[in-house]
């Protein structure tokens, strides 16, 4: 696993869904039952500038806030801060300290990608567009979700995990495997299920 290489596709991936959103669309409910588009957008800043942070300083403090913005262009803010941290490499042996725990940086980068890709999907779920994980990608962030997300974030941070079906494509597979219900966009219309993110 290169983890600068996995950045770099969750991230091509999460600005593809985030492609031509606009502020009438902020609102919309996500997968998340407790975020709208906006503060899903908003979260996904929050998580670049830690992951920015972590990889280009060794330290992640305490998230800032980050709110989509009102008006123009919501998408604007994700795309410079994904440019910043692809401007950022992840420095081999490197540690980087989170939450009082020193994590190889590595390691950082690749839960930085999985939820990336993950969020990806719940924005691209929010605007009605049918965009899967990619096959490839999903196959190599699955094992990484698997081993990072435990039983202890269940319930705080991620539902429980959803059965995908046995003939579920792997994009289909890392998001039942954090909570949500794969399958075709759902919430146009009124809210979906609920799901932590």
């Amino acid at each position: 696993m290169n983890p600068d290489e996995l950045l770099e596709r969750a991230l091509a991936y999460a600005l593809g869904s985030l492609a031509g959103v606009t502020a009438c669309q902020l609102s919309r409910p996500t997968p998340c039952a407790r975020w709208d588009l906006g503060a899903l957008i908003g979260h996904l800043d929050d998580s670049l500038d830690a992951l920015r942070e972590g990889l280009g300083g060794g330290c992640v403090g305490p998230g800032g806030g980050v709110a989509a913005c009102p008006g123009g262009d919501p998408g604007e803010g994700f795309r410079a801060r994904a440019r910043a941290l692809l401007g950022t490499p992840v420095r081999d042996g490197a540690a980087v300290v989170v939450a009082d725990r020193d994590l190889p940086a590595g390691i950082v980068a690749a839960v930085g990608a999985v939820e990336i890709a993950v969020h990806g999907w719940d924005v691209a779920q929010a605007r009605g567009l049918a965009r899967p994980v990619p096959s490839a990608l999903a196959a190599e962030l699955l094992p990484l979700a698997r081993r990072f997300v435990a039983c202890d974030d269940r319930g705080p941070r991620f539902a429980q995990p959803v059965e995908p079906g046995p003939r579920a494509r792997p994009g289909d597979r890392l998001v039942a495997f954090l909570g949500r219900r794969p399958g075709p966009p759902r919430f146009l219309f009124g809210p979906g299920p609920v799901c932590l993110p």
